[in-house]
């Protein structure tokens, strides 16, 4: 969504309370108009050194508070631990110091079909091959049917340029966290359950967490959205 004098006056606000990294999403001139700060235009740019283009993303249009950014986040999880906030529409890459890169998440469209507790990084893929769950296909058969013989990876399929494989005991879980073809819907409430970030979000994510990586899903309670 556009950036509008709301959205600055929270960002200035949760600045204040110490929640996200100095650096503001954007940047005043002159004129007293507000454009995007560089240093985000630059990070979520377009892509060009991959098997398929990756087009930018206009964070002109995206709540500055989805952005990836460091900020503090006081745990006792491990650095390199992954905590997933359905509510709160983040997901957290524990670092040290009482910090964390944050980045905005889509999560499940209801609580129900999103993943809850804990589980590791059972295997990491870069353009994944998608294939719909059978309850999926049986909840929406028209949208997923036709997919039911899988999606070879590329610039068209719905996991994006990279998936991390959530197992539990050495089992697939069927969640992933995951890229997206679809960057106007992080932040929000859409997926079958699995955690989407754009698609420049989940590429930096993937190179920073290796197999093994633990990952925690915490409850997901009311439409709190990003607001």
């Amino acid at each position: 969504m556009s950036l509008s004098r709301r959205s600055v006056l929270v960002g200035l606000a949760l600045a204040v309370g110490g929640c996200v990294s100095q650096r503001q999403s954007t940047m005043q001139t002159a004129a007293n108009a507000y454009v995007p700060d560089p240093y985000y235009v630059a990070m979520y740019g377009p892509i060009t050194t991959e098997p398929w283009p990756i087009p930018a993303v206009d964070v002109s249009k995206i709540d500055p508070r989805l952005l990836r950014q460091e900020v503090d986040y006081p745990t006792r999880e491990r650095p390199g631990t992954i905590v997933v906030d359905p509510t709160a529409r983040f997901l957290y890459l524990v670092r040290e110091g009482g910090k964390a890169l944050r980045y905005g998440v889509g999560v499940g469209k209801t609580e129900a079909f999103n993943f809850q507790g804990e589980a590791d990084i059972g295997r990491k893929a870069e353009w994944p091959r998608w294939t719909p769950t059978k309850d999926m296909i049986a909840r929406e058969p028209e949208r997923y049917g036709p997919y039911a013989g899988g999606v070879e990876g590329g610039p068209d399929n719905p996991l994006g340029p990279r998936a991390l494989y959530l197992y539990q005991n050495g089992r697939d879980t069927l969640y992933r966290i995951h890229g997206t073809t679809e960057p106007h819907t992080i932040g929000k409430k859409v997926s079958s359950g699995c955690v989407r970030l754009f698609n420049q979000d989940i590429i930096d994510l993937y190179g920073r967490v290796p197999v093994g990586a633990k990952v925690i899903v915490l409850p997901s309670y009311e439409d709190a959205g990003t607001a």
